[in-house]
C-alpha cells in the first residue's frame, strides 16, 4: 500500500524534526560538558593561594592573573548558561512539535485503514 503525498510529507518533516531534536540535544550535553569544565576550573583556582594562574592559549600555557581568569570564565559560563536555557526551550518546542505531528499521523493513517 503506497502512502498518500499528505501523509509521506507528514513523515518527512517528522523524521527532520527528530534529526533537529537530535541535534539541539547533543549541543545542549557539549555545552553542559563546557559548564562542569569552568566551575572545575573555577573551583581549583578558589583553591589555590597563588595570584597566578596558568591558562591555555592555543596550544601554550600562559601565565595570568588569577583575578582576569576569574573574570573571564565567569563570563563565559554566565554565556553557556544562558545558551543552555535557550537550548532547552528549543528542546521542549521540538518535542512538541514531534508530539503534535505523531498524533496527526496516527490519526491520518487509522483513518485510511478504517477506510
Amino acid at each position: 500500500m503506497e502512502l498518500p503525498p499528505n501523509v509521506q510529507n507528514q513523515l518527512m518533516q517528522f523524521q527532520q524534526l527528530q534529526q533537529q531534536l537530535q541535534a539541539i540535544v547533543f549541543q545542549k550535553q557539549q555545552i553542559e560538558t563546557q559548564i562542569k569544565e569552568i566551575e572545575k576550573a573555577l573551583e581549583e583556582m578558589d583553591k589555590s593561594q597563588l595570584e597566578e594562574v596558568y591558562k591555555m592559549a592555543g596550544g601554550i600555557l600562559v601565565k595570568r592573573n588569577k583575578k582576569e581568569v576569574g573574570e573571564e570564565l565567569n563570563e563565559k559560563l554566565e554565556t553557556l548558561k544562558l545558551r543552555t536555557k535557550t537550548l532547552e526551550k528549543q528542546e521542549e518546542k521540538m518535542q512538541k512539535r514531534l508530539m503534535d505531528l505523531q498524533e496527526s499521523l496516527q490519526k491520518t493513517l487509522q483513518g485510511a485503514n478504517v477506510a
